[in-house]
């Protein structure tokens, strides 16, 4: 690829292209269990894995697999918050052969069938807390089998007996299972690492199907090749490349839910070939656990999302100073606008650099971010990855290419590119044109390569002819001290069809009006853009990873508008 203006802006050592090897994903767990066999590979409430535990234990998975009959090409599902067991599920699906089906453990049983359905899963791995709620739909499925394991058997030794005396029965994790099923335990130690299927994969063998969250409609499943999933893991650390990492391996808290691409690649992918220890958090919104995990094992790169920053720098027990988070050298912010209080705010709590990113679950997933030691643009998604091509092109006809800063759809070009939506040709030819990702997200480019997200191309709000982008608004409420979290979307209006709304949470021990909040906006946009009401809530709907769900808004004020008003 040519030089473009944005290499410039590159940390020492970052380089403009990668070479993208021919191996399978699982080649990186692999490789690091060689160099580094003693190594820690997992920490999980203080129990430990080497990476040559690691390895046997999806050598012996693989080879369990495939005495299930699993074949090159089958999918297999993992229905499990972040675990050791999430890991060994994740190479050893790989190594079988398989393609994984990483599920979003809150799903519903509705949501859970449709995914199985569409994906055509046969296998799934669950924890047995689940185990009753995927029964209920096993029948309307695919699935032949379920390998289920307890969330105990990873634990350290103590902790596990009061988990059996305390949590396993009233937590719905002891569970009897039924005739066909197995569990994880029982199949690890049957098999030995020799056992495992020696299988030619190659790099492009379809490694997973990463579901989209749905947030802008049906969810879809992006397939994702082990070439393009080992691109973005080499494309991930060779941004990291100017971070002080300590000696002997760097530590990754990993509070990103693994079932979502940006948690598997930028957190686990990323730090496993690089030999880093993972430290799992299972419930990102654990804020105790993330706040002792950093404490005690000194983590130095944190990737996560605006609301975990901003939740760590409004607790109260972080600022009285009875954490300390000066280990953490690099945090890569994504899913949302990182806002430039939240990023001063938590670089002066560590000490460490807050970089905002971007990526899709259609490229495998990080495409953008700021330099860790160069200039950070607040308000920009950064320049584009090693070997990324982006461009602007207008929002009329899709082709023409726009000068800097002008506003039109962003599109992309990278090794990483998902090789289209399972099942969906239409959809795939939409958003995948000559090569190009056509990311549905408008956005401008600056003069040195920097992107700024203006918004969502199907999130735009209409009122009375303007257009009105919610993050604009979100952005311009966000500043205001006494606001801890806003939402911001077009909701139906009787006058001008559609008017902007917005949802906003204020931080603990503050107050705030309507008017005072519509006041704000007045002073700083235009009257066009000044939400037309204002709802206080104490919370608002987030996706696991911690992206607001302004779908979930509007569908909440529909469903409120049409219930009869008080006189």
């Amino acid at each position: 690829m040519e030089q473009r203006v944005w290499h410039k802006q590159y940390d020492v050592g970052v380089p403009s292209t990668i070479e993208v090897p021919e191996i399978p994903l699982h080649a990186f767990l692999e490789q690091s269990a060689q160099a580094y066999p003693d190594r820690t590979c997992t920490v999980f409430k203080g129990a430990k894995l080497s990476y040559r535990q690691m390895n046997q234990l999806t050598d012996r998975l693989a080879a369990g697999l495939a005495a299930r009959g699993v074949k090159m090409g089958d999918r297999i599902a993992i229905f499990m918050p972040n675990s050791p067991q999430f890991i060994i599920a994740f190479f050893g699906i790989l190594k079988a052969g398989g393609v994984v089906v990483a599920t979003n453990p809150l799903y519903t049983p509705r949501e859970i069938e449709h995914q199985m359905n569409d994906s055509g899963s046969e296998i799934m791995l669950v924890m047995s807390n689940f185990y009753e709620k995927v029964k209920q739909v096993q029948p309307h499925t695919g699935l032949r089998v379920l390998i289920v394991t307890n969330i105990k058997e990873y634990l350290p030794p103590a902790m596990r007996l009061l988990f059996t005396l305390l949590k396993e029965r009233s937590g719905g994790h002891r569970v009897r299972l039924q005739p066909g099923d197995e569990r994880l335990g029982d199949v690890l130690s049957r098999y030995s690492p020799e056992q495992r299927p020696k299988l030619a994969i190659g790099p492009d063998d379809t490694a997973l199907l990463q579901y989209t969250g749905g947030t802008t409609g049906v969810s879809k499943g992006a397939i994702g090749s082990h070439r393009s999933l080992v691109a973005n893991t080499l494309q991930c650390r060779a941004w990291l490349k100017g971070v002080e990492l300590p000696a002997g391996g760097d530590v990754t808290l990993l509070a990103l839910p693994l079932f979502h691409a940006y948690g598997l690649i930028v957190g686990m992918m990323s730090s496993i070939q690089a030999g880093a220890a993972l430290v799992l958090i299972p419930n990102p919104r654990d804020l105790k656990d993330v706040l002792t995990s950093i404490d005690r094992y000194r983590p130095s790169l944190y990737p996560g999302v605006p609301t975990m920053y901003n939740a760590i720098n409004n607790h109260p027990d972080v600022l009285a100073g009875k954490y300390d988070l000066s280990s953490i050298r690099a945090c890569v912010s994504g899913s949302a606008a990182l806002l430039r209080e939240t990023k001063s705010k938590f670089e002066e709590l560590t000490g460490g650099k807050v970089v905002e990113g971007y990526g899709l679950t259609e490229t495998m997933v990080a495409t953008h971010a700021n330099p860790i030691n160069g200039e950070n643009r607040i308000g920009s998604i950064g320049v584009p990855f090693p070997s990324v091509d982006c461009r602007i092109v207008s929002l009329e006809d899709g082709v023409t290419v726009l000068k800097t800063r002008e506003v039109g759809e962003l599109v992309i070009q990278t090794p990483s590119l998902m090789a289209g939506y399972h099942n969906m040709p239409t959809e795939t030819a939409d958003t995948i044109r000559q090569g190009w990702l056509f990311t549905g997200d408008i956005a401008y480019m600056d003069e040195q390569g920097y992107c700024f997200i203006v918004d969502r191309k199907k999130e735009m709000i209409k009122p009375g002819g303007f257009q009105v982008w919610p993050r604009e608004v979100e952005e311009v409420i966000a500043e205001n001290q006494k606001v801890l979290e806003v939402g911001v979307a077009g909701v139906p209006d009787a006058y001008r069809g559609e008017t902007v709304k917005a949802w906003v949470v204020i931080k603990p021990g503050q107050s705030a009006t309507e008017d005072e909040i519509r006041a704000w906006c007045k002073e700083r946009m235009a009257a066009y853009k000044v939400p037309t009401s204002v709802e206080f809530r104490d919370e608002l709907p987030k996706t696991l990873v911690g992206k607001i769900l302004r779908r979930e808004l509007v569908a909440q004020e529909k469903e409120r508008q049409k219930q009869p008003q008080p006189a």
